[in-house]
């Protein structure tokens, strides 16, 4: 029996065990930099097997377990997230959020189960691979400033020669896998507006400078960096997200205070999408006679998965079609963000689709939806693909 297939037997015999952990997660949610509870199960997963854990990694609750083979060979990163969302649970499951308010609406519940059982089915097998494998338990992949970034920084992971990671999207169908080379995800960068004007009497507006009227404007005016300063061939987004101008009928506010996002697939946009929105804020203080505090924090960057090594992954996942993988498509660039970007600036790698859309479901719920669920079958799938792509890539 070749290895791939030992492993996909151990997978199979374990699969009712991860959907079993991805419930225990689910009901268990706990969000970004505050997943104490998360990691000391992650970590008690690991007890007693023949690995080493190093815990706390990072800005939080990172966790990396080394697995290694039976000599030497290629040093191979496989990552998973944890953290949950700010958000009240809408889903009809049994297995519903326990915290009220905090939801694992993104999938992270299913990616840490998956990788947990993968990481215990290549342990009981270290003695029929080379190489060694970093498992990446990563914290706070929602938040930024994110957990990969400081997890990079630590060097924990300089001795690797690759880096994957997988995904599950309900928008795709159970056994679909998603593969994208170069840019994959936007860059982002978050931004937040004070504008202070001069408050008064609703009747007498001639005696104000209305902020409120000066960030109707802003909001007006932001859309045109996109529409009018950006390549049309390019891909930006400008939205701003939070409008916040309380008062009575009668009374001018002397401030109000937006907040919003900017995507963009490419990194050269993202020096140039500040400068714009910096010139507009100085033109309406000049307009409206206003004054304008901008905090523009550059955020995750485009996440890029190398051409080689999707291609790679490509060619492995080939050799499966028919069986657990149904079909391998080629989904277009997506704005979301992820923090996966910061792997992959510094190591080859490549992030993975897969699909999970819900039984009997033909119009999904998205990620980040209150009512988000995924296909429990998509699971198994997850710990074959990534198995299947590490023993593809040490065995090479």
């Amino acid at each position: 029996m070749s290895l791939k297939a030992k492993l996909f037997s151990k997978l199979e015999s374990k699969e009712q065990e991860m959907i079993e952990t991805r419930r225990h997660l689910h009901a268990n949610p706990e969000l970004s930099f505050k997943e104490e509870n998360t990691a000391k199960f992650i970590e008690d997963f690991y007890k007693d097997k023949d690995v080493k854990v190093t815990a706390n990694v990072g800005n939080g609750y990172g966790i990396i377990v080394e697995i290694n083979g039976k000599s030497a060979g290629r040093t191979i990163g496989l990552r998973a997230d944890f953290d949950a969302l700010p958000i009240h649970e809408e889903a009809d499951v049994p297995f519903k959020s326990k915290n009220d308010g905090v939801m694992h609406a993104c999938g992270h519940d299913v990616h840490t189960a998956y990788l947990l059982h993968l990481g215990e089915a290549l342990i009981e097998l270290k003695d029929e691979w080379n190489g060694t494998i970093k498992l990446i338990h990563q914290h706070a992949e929602e938040v930024p400033p994110g957990g990969a970034k400081s997890i990079v920084e630590s060097g924990i992971l300089d001795d690797l020669d690759e880096v994957y990671g997988i995904h599950i999207f309900p928008m795709l169908d159970v056994g679909q896998v998603g593969l994208i080379s170069g840019n994959s995800m936007a860059g982002r960068s978050n931004f937040d507006l004070t504008i202070q004007g001069s408050g008064g009497h609703g009747a007498m507006p001639h005696t104000t400078h209305d902020a409120l009227v000066a960030g109707s404007y802003f909001v007006a005016e932001a859309q045109t960096i996109v529409s009018r300063r950006m390549n049309p061939m390019d891909s930006v987004v400008v939205s701003v997200t939070a409008f916040d101008a309380p008062g009575g009928y009668n009374v001018i506010q002397d401030k109000v205070t937006l907040r919003g996002t900017v995507r963009y697939l490419d990194e050269d946009n993202k020096v140039p999408a500040y400068e714009a929105m910096k010139k507009i804020a100085a033109g309406i203080e000049s307009s409206f006679d206003v004054k304008c505090e901008l905090d523009y924090v550059y955020d995750y960057p485009v996440a890029y998965n190398h051409p080689d090594e999707t291609q790679y992954v490509e060619d492995i996942l080939s050799e499966s079609l028919g069986s657990y993988i149904t079909e391998i498509v080629h989904p277009k660039p997506s704005s979301g963000s992820e923090d996966f970007a910061y792997y992959t600036q510094k190591i080859p790698g490549t992030f993975i689709h897969v699909g999970s859309k819900p039984e009997g479901v033909e119009n999904p719920y998205p990620n980040h939806h209150p009512k988000f669920d995924v296909h429990e079958g998509s699971l198994l799938i997850s710990a074959k693909t990534l198995g299947d792509v590490v023993i593809g890539r040490l065995e090479a």
